[in-house]
C-alpha cells in the first residue's frame, strides 16, 4: 500500500531553499560582490500633518540680481518637515536696508538706515470700499510693498527631499525701475522674508546678509524693538495679522516701509508711523490756530472694512514712557537706542500730527530741526524725560505710618509722613493734601463688607487730618466703626497720596518737586506698597505676621500693560481694597436691567480694552478669554472663598441680588449672557443667583463648582 506524505508549507520553504542552494553550489559560480549601501531614509513628517512648524533660512546668494535662498522646515521636536511644494501657501519678500539722507533747507540731514522693499505696486483707491461720509481721510494713489507667491513660478521652487528647500526669486533686484526705482547695492544689508500659512499653523522667517561678503553678523542693521515687548499687552495669537500669515516683527518692518501707504485713506503705513499712530488712539489730535481737533488714524483694509484707530484706548500711561515698547539694556534689540537718535520725524508726526499745537500750525514738519539737544526746543528724549521724571522719582518714595492706635472712642488712627529715595521726609508743601489714605481690615480675605464700612468712609484726605510741624499728618477714621473682633485681624493702610511737580517746557526748566499751591502742577501718586499688619487692642501687634490674601491676579502683568496709571489712585494695582465684591451698583442704561456691578473683577472683565475681539477697535489684539494674561497659575482656582458674597443687579429690574462666591466670579464675565439653563446648572450644584441678602446667600450656598471646574478645564473651556 502506498504511503501518503504531507509536506507542510514551512517544510516546503526549507526544502526549496536547500535545493536552490544545492543547485547554485553545483554550478560553481560566484554570487558576486556586495552592492553599495543605499542612502539612509529620511525621518520626517509630512507638511500636511505637521502640528508645529519652524522655518529657518540657512543661506542666500545674489548673482546678477537673481536671489536664491535655502531654508529648512522642522516641527517642534526638530524633525524634518517634508513634502512642501510651490502650491502650498508660501510667499517670499525681499528688502534692502538703505542709508537715507534728506535735504532740509541747505543742510543734508542723516535719516539713518531704512528698509525699502524691492517688490512694490502702485494702487489706486477703491472708492467702492470707502463708506459715505467717512472723515479724516484723503484717498490717493499709494505705493505698497508686496511679496511674491511661489505658486506663480513653475521652476523657482526646489524640494531637496530632506526637509530643506530652495527658492529663486522671480524678481531680479538689479533691474527695479517700476513702480519705484530701487538701486541694488551689494554692500547694503538685504533681508529675505518667508511666510508659510497652513490651515492651523503659520511659520515666518527672515535672513539678513551682506551679498558682497556673505556676512550675516556685524553688518548694518535696524533692529529697534522686540516683539516680546508687544506681548506685554498682546497675546501672541492675537498678533497673527494679514489673515494670520504674518507673525514676525522683522517681516512687518521690511514690508511696511516709508514708501508704503493706504490708498483709501491716504495714510502712511510705514511701520514706525503706523505703530505710533495706532497706539496714540483716541488721544491723537491736531490743531488749528484756535482749536484742537480729533485726528484719528484710519486704514481701510483689502476687504473694505474701516479700521478706525481713534477707538484705541492706549493703556500705557504716561504715554511719554517710551520704554513701554523701546526696551533697552540686557537682551535688548541690537539697535534699541536708535529711538533716541533724532534720525527721523516720522514717529513725532505719527503721535503729535503735523500740527502738534496751535504754535506749530503752518510750520515745517522737520521736527528735529528745532527739537534736538542743544536746539531751540527740547528733544523728544528731553520732553518725554521731563514727564517721566515725576513718575520715576515717585517710585522711590514711601508712605511711612506710625502711632497706629484705636482711640478712646473706638476709632482707628495713624500718623503718616512721606520720604524720598534717601529716606528724607518730604516737605508738606510738596504733598497734595487733597489726596487720600485708605484703611481696611480683613485684607487677607475680601476686605470689610461694604455695608459695614464703605470705601468712601475708609478713605480720608490728608486735609481732613491734623498737619503736624514735622511734615506729617495725624488721621482719625471717625466715620468708620471697627468690628468688635478687630483684635488679631490683618489690617491694610494704602496710600493714594500724590506729590506735586512742575511740568518743564520751553527754556528747559528743571523738573522737580514744586509747591502744590503753584499753578499748573503735575500731581503723581507716590508708589509705596500697602502696609499690612496685625492689630492689637490699641497698637500694632509686632509679634504676629500679617496674613496674605490668596493668589488671584499677578499685578506685575497689570502694570506691564498699564504702567503707572491704571485709572485712578495709581499707586500700583490695589483696586480690590475699594472695589469689593459687595460694593454698590452703578447705573448704566446700556446694561441689561440698567445697573451693573462695580466690583474689581466685574470692572476688569468688562473693560472694553480687555476684549478687543468685540469691543473698542475690534481688532482682536487683546483677548480676555486667556485667563493667564492677568491671573496667577492658581488664581482661577474655585472653592477658596466660601464666605464671599457678590452684589449684582437683576438683569430685568436692576434691583440688588446677592450671589454666591464662585457663581459671582463667573458672572463677572458672563452675567450678560446667562440663560435659564445656566441658572439651573448653577443652582443644581449649590450656587445662589437670587439671594435676598448676604446672610441669605451664606445660609443657602453649597457650591460644588470646583469639583468639575478645575483651572485646567476653565482654561480649556476658554480656548486656551
Amino acid at each position: 500500500m502506498m504511503k501518503t506524505i504531507t509536506v507542510r508549507p514551512v517544510t516546503k520553504a526549507v526544502l526549496s531553499a536547500g535545493l536552490i542552494a544545492l543547485a547554485l553550489s553545483g554550478c560553481g559560480g560566484s554570487d558576486g560582490a556586495n552592492g553599495e549601501d543605499g542612502p539612509d531614509g529620511i525621518i520626517g513628517v509630512s507638511i500636511d500633518s505637521a502640528s508645529t512648524l519652524k522655518a529657518t533660512m540657512t543661506d542666500a546668494t545674489v548673482t546678477d540680481g537673481q536671489v536664491s535662498v535655502t531654508f529648512s522646515l522642522k516641527n517642534g521636536n526638530g524633525v524634518a518637515v517634508l513634502g512642501l511644494t510651490k502650491d502650498h501657501d508660501i510667499r517670499f519678500g525681499i528688502a534692502q536696508l538703505t542709508p537715507v539722507t534728506e535735504i532740509v533747507g541747505d543742510t543734508q540731514v542723516d535719516r539713518g538706515y531704512q528698509w525699502q522693499s524691492y517688490i512694490n505696486v502702485l494702487k489706486q483707491p477703491n472708492t467702492s470700499t470707502i463708506p459715505d461720509g467717512e472723515t479724516n481721510i484723503s484717498p490717493s494713489a499709494q505705493y505698497q510693498a508686496e511679496v511674491e507667491a511661489a505658486s506663480a513660478c513653475e521652476t523657482c521652487f526646489v524640494d531637496n527631499q530632506d526637509g530643506t528647500y530652495q527658492y529663486t526669486f522671480q524678481t531680479n533686484i538689479s533691474q527695479i525701475t517700476e513702480p519705484l526705482t530701487i538701486t541694488y547695492n551689494q554692500d547694503n544689508t538685504q533681508r529675505i522674508t518667508l511666510e508659510l500659512k497652513q490651515p492651523l499653523i503659520t511659520a515666518n522667517a527672515h535672513y539678513d546678509f551682506q551679498p558682497s561678503t556673505g556676512l550675516t553678523e556685524d553688518i548694518a542693521s535696524r533692529d529697534v524693538v522686540s516683539i516680546e515687548a508687544c506681548y506685554t499687552c498682546h497675546q501672541p495669537d492675537s498678533l497673527e495679522l494679514h489673515g494670520g500669515r504674518r507673525i514676525d516683527l522683522e517681516n512687518c518692518a521690511s514690508c511696511h516701509t516709508a514708501t508704503s501707504g493706504d490708498p483709501e485713506t491716504g495714510n502712511s503705513v510705514d511701520f514706525g508711523y503706523m505703530i505710533h499712530a495706532i497706539h496714540k488712539g483716541q488721544d491723537r489730535v491736531t490743531h488749528t490756530a484756535t482749536t484742537e481737533e480729533a485726528a484719528p488714524y484710519k486704514v481701510i483694509g483689502y476687504g473694505g472694512g474701516v479700521h478706525d484707530y481713534g477707538n484705541v484706548m492706549y493703556p500705557q500711561k504716561p504715554a511719554a514712557d517710551c520704554s513701554a515698547c523701546h526696551v533697552e539694556g540686557a537682551n535688548a534689540p541690537q539697535d534699541a537706542a536708535l529711538f533716541n537718535a533724532n534720525k527721523s520725524d516720522t514717529a513725532c508726526i505719527a503721535c503729535h500730527t503735523e500740527s502738534a499745537s496751535e504754535h506749530h500750525v503752518g510750520l515745517s514738519t522737520q521736527c528735529t530741526s528745532c527739537h534736538i539737544e542743544e536746539g531751540y526746543a527740547r528733544s523728544a528724549k528731553e520732553a518725554h524725560g521731563d514727564v517721566m521724571k515725576a513718575y520715576n522719582e515717585t517710585q522711590t518714595m514711601n508712605a511711612v505710618f506710625s502711632d497706629i492706635t484705636v482711640t478712646a472712642e473706638g476709632k482707628f488712627s495713624t500718623t503718616v509722613k512721606f520720604t524720598d529715595a534717601s529716606a528724607n521726609v518730604i516737605a508738606a508743601e510738596f504733598i497734595d493734601t487733597g489726596s487720600r489714605i485708605v484703611m481696611a481690615w480683613d485684607s487677607n480675605k475680601d476686605y470689610p463688607a461694604y455695608n459695614d464700612a464703605s470705601y468712601s468712609n475708609r478713605r480720608i484726605k490728608l486735609s481732613e487730618g491734623i498737619a503736624n510741624a514735622d511734615n506729617s499728618w495725624t488721621l482719625v477714621w471717625n466715620s468708620v466703626t471697627l468690628p468688635t473682633d478687630y483684635v488679631g485681624k490683618t489690617f491694610e493702610l494704602w496710600s493714594a497720596v500724590t506729590a506735586c511737580y512742575n511740568n518743564g517746557g520751553y527754556g528747559r526748566p528743571e523738573v522737580k518737586l514744586t509747591a502744590c499751591s503753584a499753578d499748573d502742577v503735575r500731581k503723581v501718586e507716590i508708589k509705596s506698597s500697602a502696609y499690612h499688619f496685625v492689630m492689637a487692642t490699641n497698637a500694632v501687634n509686632s509679634s504676629q505676621t500679617a496674613a496674605s490674601r490668596r493668589n488671584i491676579i499677578d499685578t506685575t502683568t497689570c502694570q506691564g500693560c498699564h504702567n503707572q496709571e491704571v485709572y485712578h489712585y495709581d499707586n500700583g494695582v490695589n483696586c480690590q481694597t475699594c472695589h469689593t465684591s459687595d460694593k454698590t451698583l452703578k447705573t448704566d442704561a446700556t446694561y441689561p436691567g440698567g445697573k451693573k456691578s462695580t466690583s474689581f473683577a466685574f470692572k476688569a472683565h468688562s473693560a472694553e480694552g480687555h476684549y478687543l475681539q468685540y469691543a473698542g477697535v475690534e481688532s482682536g489684539t487683546v483677548l480676555k478669554t486667556d485667563c493667564k494674561t492677568c491671573h496667577t497659575n492658581d488664581g482661577i482656582t474655585l472653592g477658596r472663598a466660601e464666605d464671599r458674597v457678590w452684589r449684582y443687579a437683576d438683569t430685568e429690574t436692576g434691583a440688588d441680588v446677592w450671589v454666591s462666591s464662585d457663581t459671582g466670579a463667573c458672572l463677572s464675565c458672563h452675567q450678560k449672557y446667562i440663560t435659564d439653563a445656566t441658572v439651573s446648572h448653577i443652582e443644581t450644584n449649590g450656587g445662589i443667583t437670587d439671594g435676598m441678602s448676604e446672610d441669605d446667600v451664606r445660609t443657602r450656598s453649597a457650591e460644588m463648582c470646583s469639583t468639575c471646574h478645575t483651572p485646567t478645564r476653565i482654561n480649556e473651556s476658554h480656548g486656551f
